[in-house]
């Protein structure tokens, strides 16, 4: 299955969102929204977005471009701030509710951010915030590191690409973890283990690697795979990419 995706690079325009020093919000959330939007497009996700340039938009016009687009899922980038500098730290990813896909992703998106080195504050209900409420399909609202941080300043600034594609990896890992659940696809199995550290530590492996890796809990095994594809000849291709990369690896079906 295809996915479309709306990106949301929060605030813009007259609206700067949180400002510390010369630093302001809206001009990280968009570098950072455009950063996972490539990336997901080169894996073969249909991205849109609310906004690439300084424009702004109310968050009611924000939902209503989601609805509109009839995209799958709706993902909104934010930085967090505090009233006084120094005062927190960490990431935090934000859902209506803790239920279905939305939660899983958010779960799987606070662990990439954690792994690059953010403190991980939860994924939490915020029912109350109009683009998580006012969108009709699963919607999540990013918020990566606290703008009045100076460690959170530096995380982003200098693990800049291992937080865009952790990430992304995150998001395409979720929806391959998804899609196995529908018809028949050809998978590219890298290891299967009974203890789920194990697979964990080949997953952060291969996410390192950029592979959209995820992990499949199966009687009592966890088996880490690769992509899930329509075409054999899709998977061939991802097998040898693995292969060469020192992976041992087989193709399975579901």
């Amino acid at each position: 299955m295809a996915y479309k995706i709306m990106l949301d690079a929060g605030h813009g325009g007259e609206d700067p969102g949180a400002v510390y020093e010369e630093r302001t919000e809206k001009d990280d959330n968009l570098k950072l929204a455009l950063a996972v939007g490539k990336i997901l497009e080169d894996n073969g996700v249909d991205v849109v977005y609310t906004r690439t340039e300084d424009v702004y938009q109310t968050p009611f016009e924000k939902a209503k471009l989601a609805n509109e687009d009839g995209v799958d899922y709706f993902i909104s980038f934010h930085r967090n701030s505090s009233p006084e500098p120094e005062q927190y730290q960490g990431a935090e990813v934000l859902v209506y509710d803790k239920k279905g896909i939305k939660y899983d992703m958010a779960e799987n998106i606070l662990g990439a951010l954690g792994k690059v080195g953010f403190k991980e504050l939860g994924v939490k209900a915020r029912p109350g915030l109009v683009v998580l409420r006012r969108t009709k399909m699963p919607a999540l609202l990013i918020e990566t590191g606290f703008i009045n941080s100076k460690r959170d300043n530096e995380l982003f600034d200098t693990r800049f690409s291992e937080i865009t594609k952790g990430i992304a990896n995150a998001i395409l890992g979720t929806l391959n973890e998804e899609t196995v659940k529908g018809p028949v696809y050809y998978r590219v199995q890298t290891g299967v283990f009974r203890n789920r550290e194990n697979a964990d530590r080949m997953l952060y492996s291969l996410s390192d690697e950029g592979y959209p890796a995820f992990i499949l809990a199966e009687d009592d095994l966890y088996k880490v795979q690769v992509g899930a594809y329509m075409q054999l000849g899709n998977a061939v291709n991802m097998e040898q990419r693995l292969r060469d990369s020192g992976y041992s690896t087989i193709i399975v079906t579901r």
